[in-house]
């Protein structure tokens, strides 16, 4: 099974993820959202599965930091460029394990999902 965790390097909470991955011993990978980018086949898969509107951080620096008129009338289309444009913008950490997609970090769903 393939597992990828996908965020920044420097988000706190990735960073938890990240260790709790590595001190479970699950073999991952890490997708740096600064470095790779995102691909909006990808973000489609996700938000299918998800949603858009768990898919957004409303409450990250980038989003908020947006001028009032992007943020204004936001629906999947608007949301979705949005993130694709500053994928700092999309929740952290995103985790696919197989097909599924994990939004956030709780150590007890990552247990029952990497099982």
């Amino acid at each position: 099974m393939t597992i990828t965790i996908y965020g920044i390097t420097t988000c706190d909470t990735v960073k938890k993820a990240r260790v709790w991955l590595e001190s479970h011993d699950v073999a991952h990978r890490f997708h740096d959202f600064r470095a790779e980018g995102l691909d909006a086949k990808r973000l489609d898969g996700w938000v299918g599965k998800v949603g858009w509107e768990k898919l957004l951080n409303k409450g990250s620096t980038t989003f908020r930091e947006l001028a009032d008129k992007d943020k204004q009338g936001l629906d999947e289309k608007k949301a979705k460029a949005l993130m694709l444009a500053k994928p700092t913008m999309v929740k952290r950490p995103v985790l696919e394990v197989g097909d599924q997609v994990l939004v956030g970090f709780k150590p007890e769903v990552y247990e029952q999902a990497v099982k």
